[in-house]
């Protein structure tokens, strides 16, 4: 059973259980599901109070992690006892209901981990628990505002592929630590952002960002912002984000990738009032004529590449090199699209 089948069956279980009647405040409507560990079926169940759980059935001397006791998330050792049968769970429950769509989300990941790991389902739990617990977690603080600016720009690339095909965020690779921001088969794309007012200078991180994937193309998307004031105007670095969410069709891995890229969950207060505006969007075709530093004309031009950590600057201020017009951006997208197939 693959994850949207999983997903699929664990809302319409949950669906039944809350149309059924409680029966009592101690009392928990139960369905087992039919995906085994070691000693019996994964179950759910929703409380008297409507919130769900997720049920996985463990020894009685096993222990779960304690600590985990809201205002979001409970997790217990519950024995269960009905007229045939007495079992030990840990019990997953979420105690806001408007927090329901995560909490499938995390319980198929939690069914997953367990169904790989049927001899120890707490430890693949407790695993679970730790990465999500790692993805809504700020790290090294908020991102500064030239961060912000970066990440902003990616996102209106992203949303752009998104929009082509909802799985397109396999193509951001940037977060991932790959060279290109985003790569699909031959094609890659680099994304380079400033608030300047002026110019049009991007800055080189290292001799292979400008270099094209092995018989392939590059692109350089490059962006002008402009700083929107917090009563209105442009849109928000948070819209940006909500966006690429809505077009995606796996929140959950796209929520990972902007946690690698330093965008967290609990810092969104953070970024409540950070607008732009786009003054400049221009997409340049990275071809023999662009301006670059790159270990293969080095290589051309018989310098020996020992040098490391090499940064620099382009200037794109003139009229050429010639961006790309939107037919041909139209065309570099449906490619990348095509190659991610």
């Amino acid at each position: 059973m693959n994850d949207d089948e999983l997903r699929s069956l664990v809302e319409q279980q949950w669906r039944a259980l809350e149309a059924e009647t409680a029966t009592g405040e101690r009392r928990l409507r139960v369905c087992d599901l039919p995906l085994d560990v070691e000693i019996g079926p994964m179950a759910l169940a929703v409380d008297h109070e409507g919130h769900r759980h997720v049920l996985l059935p463990i020894a009685a001397h096993r222990k779960v992690r304690q600590g985990l006791d809201g205002p979001v998330l409970r997790l217990r050792k519950r024995p269960l006892e009905d007229a045939r049968t007495y079992q030990t769970y840990a019990d997953l429950s979420c105690l806001r209901h408007d927090l329901n769509d995560l909490f499938t989300e995390l319980c198929v990941d939690v069914l997953g981990a367990a169904g790989e790991s049927p001899d120890n389902p707490v430890k693949a739990l407790h695993g679970v628990l730790d990465r999500w617990k790692a993805l809504f977690s700020a790290q090294g603080g908020p991102l500064g505002p030239e961060e912000l600016a970066g990440l902003f720009g990616e996102l209106k690339v992203l949303s752009q592929l998104l929009r082509k095909d909802p799985s397109a965020h396999r193509l951001w690779s940037g977060p991932e630590g790959h060279r290109h921001d985003f790569l699909a088969g031959t094609s890659a794309l680099e994304v380079k952002t400033t608030t300047n007012s002026e110019g049009r200078r991007p800055r080189i991180h290292g001799l292979d960002q400008l270099e094209a994937p092995e018989h392939g193309t590059l692109c350089l998307v490059w962006f002008r912002l402009h700083r929107a004031g917090a009563d209105g105007g442009g849109t928000a670095f948070t819209e940006a984000v909500a966006e690429a969410l809505r077009l995606c069709d796996d929140e959950s891995a796209l929520l990972d990738l902007l946690a690698r890229a330093g965008y967290h969950l609990a810092d969104t207060d953070h970024y409540q009032d950070v607008r732009f505006t786009i003054a400049e969007e221009r997409w340049y075709g990275v071809d023999a004529d662009f301006p670059g530093l790159t270990a293969q004309t080095l290589i051309a031009a018989g310098v020996p590449v020992s040098v490391l950590d090499v940064e620099y600057t382009i200037d794109l201020s003139g009229a050429l090199p010639a961006p790309l017009q939107p037919d041909q951006v139209s065309r570099t997208i449906e490619t990348m699209i095509q190659e991610s197939v």
